[in-house]
């Protein structure tokens, strides 16, 4: 017989050990407006995505996986893999130019991708800004008190972080190996992570150095590994 007491499962009178605190993962969004979306968006694209996307649409997921390539890829695949959601609400989610935070699964379509390339994302455009915070606010209730926002994204400038610090506060946290890397050196050590099933560590956001010297360039990862945690995520959320 399973009951509960607090957080704390009980199975035939023993008392479990509490189960984590939610661990929720933000990510940065792929650019709609870049040189892929203007291949992606055409008419005349015949490639999968692309038709689909002008029929019954696709996910977010493996559609910002096409518009921004390994960091996307690696982001997803790597918040896919330890992510630990709320009881009522998503472990992953996506920041979008106009739609706050939406799930990897969530579908859109090629007219959604369109609007969504005409709106800055920018902290005085009021079209991103509100959806941001409501979304932002829905957030930092489901995860509790004791529960955790990780930002994988931009960490230097304030167009994600000061709205979700505003409502999060020291549980915004973002990865510490981030400073000082580009993206697809993000891209690439998140897949590798996902590859040795191994967190990195997280630090808060308050009061954190987010700019640092470049670290050394990261080991040739295997690309076979690499191909499966890709393939893994991209089929979770198609």
């Amino acid at each position: 017989m399973l009951t509960q007491r607090g957080n704390r499962p009980i199975v035939m009178g023993i008392m479990l050990p509490p189960s984590p605190p939610p661990r929720v993962f933000v990510l940065s969004p792929a650019s709609c407006a870049g040189e892929r979306a203007r291949i992606l968006l055409r008419d005349e694209a015949q490639f999968d995505l692309a038709v689909r996307l002008r029929t019954e649409g696709a996910t977010i997921g493996e559609t910002f996986s096409f518009l921004s390539g390994l960091y996307f890829r690696g982001k997803l695949a790597y918040a896919s893999a330890f992510a630990r959601p709320p009881r009522a609400g998503e472990g992953v989610l996506v920041i979008t130019t106009h739609r706050g935070l939406l799930p990897p699964a969530t579908r859109v379509n090629v007219n959604e991708l369109r609007d969504m390339a005409c709106v800055p994302i920018e902290m005085d455009e009021p079209r991103y800004r509100g959806p941001m915070e409501r979304d932002a606010e829905q957030l930092a209730c489901a995860v509790g008190d004791q529960g955790e926002v990780v930002l994988l994204g931009s960490i230097a400038t304030p167009k994600y972080v000061d709205i979700l610090r505003a409502f999060l506060g020291p549980r915004l946290r973002f990865p510490a190996e981030f400073v000082g890397r580009g993206d697809m050196s993000r891209g690439g050590l998140m897949l590798r992570q996902v590859q040795a099933n191994q967190e990195l560590a997280y630090l808060p956001l308050d009061g954190a150095t987010r700019r640092g010297k470049r670290p050394p360039k990261l080991e040739p990862i295997l690309k076979a590994a690499s191909r499966a945690a890709n393939r893994n995520a991209q089929t979770k959320w198609k």
